[in-house]
């Protein structure tokens, strides 16, 4: 709880003086000072709070699974390519339904998979945080589909604030977002489960979501109240096939050997 509190308190200071400072002028290197800091504000809170707990032994163990590459080639394909399996079956059932092809972004694959090597080691500041510091501890308590339940429901509230700052905001429904962000949050506990607790892989996946998103874009052009509920048919679509894939890894997580599960989390 002490993680989560800090976090939000951490965070949601930074996005709230950054959407106040862009209403009154453009976001420029301060606003960007603190969009940065807010988003590494999990991964800061998790390292400190690792280092009172544990020590200096303990941070360099957390840190060590950044670089935790050798892991089944299987799952580097899982972290980069589930999202964008999701956008083609969102595509192919929007074909369905309303007889015309979605609108689909104009990136390049190339473009789209440097974005993602590019992106991954910025996603540290959120997955040592989440994933790295959170995660097992949690896991440990409640079991790896309650914990990443609970943890994405709380990631996704803690996006809440930049859903007010112009030129950040999502263009999407909040709490539609944020059932998203929970079903995410069981399929990268699932990766992390499987990578013997890797934070490269999450961080990889992170990107690869980030940067896959316009494969079939689901914003909309004009964001307006994001407690409203109007989104375009690609968005609900998304969120739908994340939760398919969620409910099948929850099931895994349920059949998973517990001892398995507990030294993951250790």
């Amino acid at each position: 709880m002490g993680f989560f509190l800090l976090t939000f308190a951490f965070s949601w200071s930074c996005f709230s003086a950054l959407a106040i400072l862009a209403r009154s002028a453009p976001v420029g290197v301060a606003g960007y000072a603190l969009l940065l800091l807010g988003t590494f504000a999990p991964s800061i809170v998790g390292v400190w709070l690792t280092y009172r707990q544990e020590g200096s032994a303990g941070v360099t163990s957390l840190l060590r699974r950044i670089l935790r590459w050798q892991v089944a080639a299987r799952w580097y394909l899982f972290a980069v390519a589930l999202f964008p399996a999701i956008k083609l079956a969102v595509a192919l059932t929007y074909r369905a339904l309303a007889g015309a092809w979605p609108r689909f972004g104009n990136e390049s694959p190339a473009i789209i998979l440097m974005a993602i090597i590019v992106s991954t080691p910025f996603q540290a500041g959120e997955e040592v945080g989440w994933r790295g510091y959170a995660l097992p501890r949690m896991a440990a308590r409640l079991g790896f589909g309650p914990a990443s339940i609970v943890l994405g429901a709380v990631w996704g509230l803690w996006h809440l604030p930049l859903f007010f700052v112009p030129g950040e905001d999502y263009g999407q429904p909040f709490f539609v977002f944020a059932m998203g962000t929970t079903a995410l949050s069981v399929a990268i506990a699932w990766l992390y489960a499987n990578s013997k607790g890797s934070l490269l892989l999450t961080m990889l996946m992170h990107s690869a979501v980030n940067q896959t998103v316009g494969i079939v874009p689901d914003t909309l052009a004009q964001p307006g109240n994001p407690f409203s509920l109007r989104a375009p048919i690609p968005f609900y679509l998304t969120v739908g096939f994340l939760w398919i894939a969620a409910g099948y890894f929850l099931v895994r997580f349920r059949h998973a050997p517990a001892a398995v599960l507990r030294k993951t989390a250790a």
